[in-house]
């Protein structure tokens, strides 16, 4: 007789159907695969109200018999505005503050309704550590903090009352926590400087790709055909922020080499999809006149958003050094797409050490434009010549979300105490 599942209680804001972040991929696969590891998720995240866009693409991949509820939950900035003012505190720690009310009060009928063993909940959003925290002070219950990257960090946010919360409820959460997980080498030594008496209980769990979904793209449509046939494309999938991936240098580089006829548009074109920042993206690229090697598109469903990535020519990652204990989730998605990846980052960040360790060694500084100038027409080349590297296989097989699944169901068992 098989023995019954254990049961986790989730809190995560980014869930389906929300669109436009990666971020959602990372507790959707754990709920898909933890069951066959002996875990049920229990998921408790926000009304799509909350959502400022919303798909049902991914609602499908939710397994039917997942317990999932939804607490009522405003987004500040779009539901309780006046003329596009509103008052700070209700957006501290963040603009979704409102599902805190809800949120712990129909968590704590799931614990008494399912009796979990253990807690877990995920930033970005912090308000998912304040319901987590909450659950965790009435309910007794080990709770495992998912931070994913560094909450309260030099100079972010940027405003200094903002900052003082998330350095609050970082405190706290570190304090409180059974286990608190990071997504980069990096970010957990930062964290276990600055907390060393919790540094034993401070754990890596990286991102990854989904395998599934990638072999269902590759059956919808088995063949690759390039992007644009002729036209070299390289290929910048997700968003564009303004700080942490400034596409400044970049289009200044583009710029150039146009100037010096390295790149023409009839055979070189940089594509951003769901950049989310397209004006700024235009507004450079017209600056440097490079206009017409740019373009930018709408996102993608999920599915299609792979079978992008396989077709391009060419991938891009950008990370600025101020993020170098972050890694992008796409890179993942990126090793197991099998094409060329060109980083711009910072050499020592951790965004670059998934990609050398990964055999992809093109690589040029985000902020310095002569770098990417002297990188890139290399690199089209070699992709031309088709002596670019790719993703060594073993590289691709450890970043799966199966056997991330895995070593987050050992930390559940490890924090709820056998």
């Amino acid at each position: 007789m098989s023995q019954p599942l254990r049961r986790v209680l989730m809190v995560a804001y980014h869930f389906p159907p929300l669109a436009g972040s990666s971020g959602i991929q990372r507790t959707l696969r754990f709920v898909q695969h933890l069951p066959a590891l002996g875990w049920q998720p229990l998921v408790l995240t926000a009304h799509p109200r909350a959502y400022e866009r919303t798909s049902s693409d991914l609602l499908a991949e939710v397994p039917p018999d997942t317990v999932v509820r939804r607490a009522f939950a405003l987004d500040t900035a779009r539901h309780l505005s006046f003329k596009g003012r509103y008052v700070g505190a209700m957006a501290r720690p963040d603009r979704w503050m409102s599902w805190r009310f809800d949120g712990v009060r129909q968590g704590l009928q799931l614990v008494r309704e399912f009796r979990p063993e253990v807690l877990w909940s995920t930033f970005p959003v912090p308000t998912a550590h304040v319901i987590g925290a909450a659950l965790q002070q009435r309910t007794g219950l080990p709770w495992v903090a998912d931070f994913r990257d560094p909450m309260a960090q030099d100079g972010y946010p940027s405003d200094p009352v903002l900052w003082s919360a998330f350095d609050r409820l970082e405190r706290q959460t570190v304090a409180q926590a059974r286990l608190s997980v990071f997504t980069t080498p990096g970010a957990a030594r930062e964290y276990r400087r600055r907390y060393p008496g919790r540094a034993a209980d401070i754990r890596v769990l990286e991102n990854g790709f989904d395998e599934e979904s990638f072999q269902a793209a590759e059956r919808a449509e088995p063949a690759t055909p390039p992007l644009h046939p002729g036209r070299f494309t390289l290929l910048h999938s997700g968003i564009v922020y303004p700080e942490e991936r400034d596409p400044g240098p970049l289009m200044q580089a583009l710029g150039q080499l146009r100037r010096a006829g390295r790149l023409q548009a009839d055979g070189f074109c940089l594509r951003f999809r769901a950049a989310a920042h397209e004006g700024l993206l235009h507004r450079l690229a017209a600056e440097h006149g490079v206009a017409d090697l740019i373009e930018t598109q709408p996102p993608l469903a999920y599915a299609e958003a792979l079978q992008e990535m396989r077709r391009a020519d060419a991938l891009l990652v950008m990370q600025s050094s101020g993020c170098n204990e972050q890694i992008p989730a796409k890179t993942y998605e990126y090793l197991r797409a099998g094409r060329p990846v060109l980083c711009l980052s910072d050499p020592a960040g951790d965004t670059a050490g998934v990609l050398r360790d990964a055999g992809l060694t093109s690589l040029a500084r985000l902020d310095d434009a002569a770098d990417i100038a002297r990188v890139l027409p290399a690199f089209v080349d070699e992709v031309r010549a088709g002596t670019a590297p790719r993703a060594v296989d073993d590289a691709v097989r450890q970043a799966s979300r199966r056997g991330r699944s895995e070593a987050f169901a050992r930390m559940l068992a490890e924090a709820a105490g056998r």
